[in-house]
């Protein structure tokens, strides 16, 4: 399958198919593809568990410190639920910006569990966010999934298997460290992901440290470091930037005042959440809101 003739079949669906935020859904659930035909400003956002397969353009996520750069022929394999910085950096009209997004199903790569053999060093560091070069299998499934999208018979009958085909490519792909990890059940990878389901569950409310690393079962101090070690947020940060990041969706997207959206996430004090807000987007959440406005 030529990369050309499936940027072509994905500009030919985007063109008629209704956006959602930043994506276009398919008939295919959890299969969803982007097209910017130029650059985005960078942008707050919670990358959950997916793989993000590019095939022409380019996309810098920032995850703290960390900088993941990534463009045509290379895929992003997230594995946690994590708050990033991102940003379409390469697109043009001529050009687009052409990516295909699957949500990684835990459930599915655990079912694979046998089929892929035995996984060494379940504990050996690893990254929640990795990009790298697409294995050939690995693209010619993604594309095949798409192509299934379109029929409505071939997404019934062939999505189901195509997908676990793609889940198993992800294990086996050089960048799948962090998702054969999670087949473990009892690996850091695993016991983090628990406390960070109960995070995400419940941000809104304070949940104190020595609650989440019970949640992982580990002591304070060990989840507290391999919490950052994996997401390289200390978890009360974790917490804030899922406040933060959900009250500039409320702001932007949903016209919200500063002080409703401040109470929405959790904040009790519109001071205290703007002020955060500010140091953490470098403007005041006014600012945002005039802009968004603007722009429609």
């Amino acid at each position: 399958m030529l990369i050309a003739d499936l940027v072509a079949d994905i500009q030919a669906f985007a063109k008629s198919a209704q956006r959602v935020g930043s994506i276009f859904p398919t008939p295919v659930a959890g299969l969803s593809v982007l097209c910017d035909a130029e650059p985005t400003r960078f942008e707050a956002m919670v990358y959950d568990p997916v793989v993000c397969l590019v095939l022409q353009g380019e996309k810098e996520t920032r995850l703290g410190d960390r900088i993941v750069r990534f463009g045509a022929g290379d895929s992003l394999i997230v594995s946690h639920s994590i708050p990033v910085m991102a940003a379409v950096t390469n697109a043009s009209a001529a050009s687009p910006y052409v990516a295909m997004v699957l949500t990684v199903d835990l459930q599915t790569t655990r079912s694979l569990y046998d089929e892929i053999g035995g996984v060494a060093e379940p504990n050996a560091p690893a990254m929640s966010l990795n990009a790298a070069p697409t294995d050939p299998a690995l693209l010619d499934a993604m594309g095949r999934l798409f192509r299934a999208s379109q029929d409505p018979v071939e997404a019934r009958a062939l999505a189901p298997s195509i997908k676990r085909e793609v889940h198993f490519r992800l294990l086996r792909a050089e960048h799948g460290t962090m998702l054969r990890q999670l087949l473990h059940l009892d690996s850091v990878a695993s016991r983090v992901g628990k406390a960070i389901a109960l995070i995400r569950g419940d941000y809104t409310n304070s949940i104190a440290v020595a609650d989440m690393a019970k949640a992982a079962g580990m002591s304070p101090s060990n989840f507290h470091a391999h919490f950052k070690a994996l997401t390289t947020k200390t978890p009360l940060q974790y917490q804030k930037d899922l406040r933060l990041t959900e009250a500039r969706r409320l702001l932007v997207e949903e016209r919200a005042s500063v002080a409703s959206a401040a109470f929405s996430v959790g904040y009790e004090s519109a001071t205290q959440f703007s002020r955060e807000y500010s140091r953490k987007f470098g403007v005041p959440p006014r600012h945002d809101i005039f802009d968004a406005a603007a722009a429609h």
